[in-house]
């Protein structure tokens, strides 16, 4: 400001209403340059807050393997395996064992051992493990199993199949028919040509079939 006030008494001639308007020009003038300085700070200040709070794009997490095993406690074991090998198509891989100490300590089961049934759906290192276990000296509850919306959690398998007709014979064999009005064909946006075939295994936990639709 003392710059200012100097700069003005240099000027010639100048009156007193010259001289307000000088200054409220260079006021003025300041006070813009230094909002826009602010701003700048403070822009400055906020990218680096937001910055060190982690709004940043969160990296991509990969897995080993893209598909999952799914473990099943089952009442029947050897129906179970009945039905999902004569029946679906699964195939026999090598079972394993885990000892009660190892099935206690990782909250498993309350020191029981655990004798695994291993399915697969093909012979490649990534196909679906389905594992079937019948824990001896057990007897787990049943859930309702009527409808999947009859209670939460884990409530049906979805296979998808190459021929439709040919798996609803080798059920039938089984005793296995299909529920409703399954086999019901599929919207044709949603998947073109092919049907849902819904069935029950014999805990009564529903397997959800996709493929052609059968003529």
């Amino acid at each position: 400001m003392r710059f200012v006030t100097v700069f003005l008494r240099k000027v010639p001639g100048h009156k007193g209403c010259t001289l307000k308007i000088a200054r409220y020009v260079i006021l003025k003038y300041l006070d813009t340059t230094m909002e826009f300085s602010m701003f700048r700070i403070l822009a400055a200040f906020l990218f680096a807050i937001t910055t060190g709070l982690g709004f940043t794009a969160e990296p991509t997490i990969s897995f080993p393997k893209t598909t999952i095993d799914i473990g099943m406690v089952v009442s029947d074991i050897d129906a179970s395996v009945a039905f999902y090998t004569k029946g679906i198509g699964f195939q026999q891989a090598e079972g394993f064992q885990v000892d009660s100490d190892l099935a206690k300590a990782a909250g498993l089961t309350d020191n029981k051992p655990l004798d695994v049934r291993v399915l697969v759906l093909g012979n490649d290192k990534a196909a679906t493990r389905l594992k079937l276990m019948q824990i001896a000296g057990t007897s787990p509850r049943s859930g309702d199993t009527a409808f999947i919306h009859s209670h939460t959690g884990f409530r049906y398998l979805t296979i998808v199949v190459a021929d439709t007709s040919v798996l609803l014979s080798r059920l039938k064999q089984l005793g296995v028919e299909p529920l409703a009005k399954s086999p019901v064909t599929l919207p044709e946006n949603l998947v073109p040509g092919m049907s849902l075939t819904c069935v029950k295994d014999p805990d009564g936990n529903i397997v959800e079939l996709i493929g052609p639709t059968p003529e």
